[in-house]
């Protein structure tokens, strides 16, 4: 796979970019090439992995299909490097490496590392890029991600790092997957364009939330509501960025006054991993659960989604209606991650050429 250029540029002086430009260096060739920003996906680029993504769930009913698929890797080699903790997204892609015949190594705990003897986290990739042929990470340090990829790319074996999480600021898979869901549930109603999302819980430190109000700009007509109390409310730089692309929102304080609105309710959980002092754990939330009364009040083609894991800002007896889609939303990360693997590795034609050649 071809490599991207050099970047030609000090870590601090790449580092002071705008985001948009950082985004930018990691495609080569008009491909992507690096993960790391949601800023670095536009409407086409979206619309083609959720298709693709479609294909490949498409392919892999049958035997056959899914012998095509794990051939397709089974040369390359994929390393999961975890440093916080993780269920759902660990398991998503360590399923799509297998998909796709991506022999997969993790090392999810510094203290089985080098690490414990003082090797810097920047050495410990760099030594796995010597062995693996694409990075998977997550990391609690915000930009390390960002980080890795300008360290790699100024390398003589760049491989590609994918962002599984990186501190409070980045979740661009998890987007990935919550537009995927979005496109699928709105298929019959002429997609998100013109559709109303509200985002409920903790806005202010939900990686996910931010990841995915960033991804929505480039849909047309979208309009956000986001809920949550003062304290955890989205921050400026996410709606200043709203702003620049004209998108309309407003800040509300009770899930109560906009539940019939939604087209999409997006609910978190309290993100107290990242609160040091408690402070956060002493608010009342009450007025940010989804309440099972709500459900006669939201239109019938609305859906309720949910990062996961939850507490009790969803309770379990809401699963069982159609409209909650968050069990769905998990098996569509394992999709379209085996899609955004198949991209970084240039098989997306390959595999649409299979498609159509099959179903003919």
């Amino acid at each position: 796979m071809d490599s991207p250029k050099t970047l030609k540029m000090s870590w601090e002086e790449f580092h002071a970019l705008p985001v948009e430009e950082k985004g930018k260096c990691f495609f080569h060739r008009g491909k992507l090439y690096h993960t790391i920003f949601a800023q670095q996906f536009d409407r086409e680029q979206l619309e083609g992995l959720s298709e693709l993504a479609t294909r490949i769930r498409q392919i892999a009913k049958s035997r056959a299909g899914m012998d095509f698929l794990q051939g397709l890797l089974s040369h390359k080699r994929a390393m999961l490097y975890f440093q916080q903790p993780s269920t759902r997204t660990f398991l998503s892609f360590y399923a799509a490496c297998q998909i796709l015949g991506l022999k997969a190594a993790e090392v999810r705990n510094t203290q089985t590392s080098s690490e414990v003897k003082g090797e810097t986290p920047e050495d410990s990739v760099r030594t796995f890029s010597s062995f693996f042929d694409v990075i998977i990470m997550r990391h609690p340090e915000a930009g390390f991600a960002e980080k890795i990829a300008w360290l790699l790319s100024n390398t003589e074996r760049p491989v590609p790092v994918i962002n599984a999480g990186s501190g409070k600021d980045q979740h661009p898979t998890q987007a990935l997957l919550d537009v995927y869901t979005l496109i699928r549930s709105f298929e019959e109603r002429d997609g998100i364009d013109g559709k109303t999302i509200v985002f409920c819980g903790d806005l202010k430190r939900g990686r996910t939330v931010r990841s995915l109000a960033l991804l929505l700009t480039n849909f047309n007509d979208v309009r956000m509501y986001f809920v949550a109390p003062e304290e955890l409310q989205i921050e400026a730089d996410i709606t200043e960025a709203l702003e620049r692309k004209g998108v309309k929102y407003d800040k509300v304080y009770s899930l109560s006054e906009v539940v019939a609105e939604a087209d999409a309710i997006y609910m978190t959980r309290l993100q107290d991993e990242w609160d040091v002092a408690g402070e956060s754990r002493k608010l009342d939330l009450g007025k940010y659960n989804f309440l099972p009364e709500y459900l006669q009040r939201m239109k019938p083609t609305s859906v309720i989604m949910h990062p996961l894991p939850r507490r009790n800002e969803i309770p379990v007896e809401v699963d069982k209606d159609p409209r909650a889609v968050y069990w769905r939303q998990v098996r569509n990360g394992m999709w379209v991650r085996v899609a955004l693997l198949a991209t970084t590795f240039r098989l997306d034609e390959l595999i649409f050429q299979h498609y159509e050649y099959h179903n003919r």
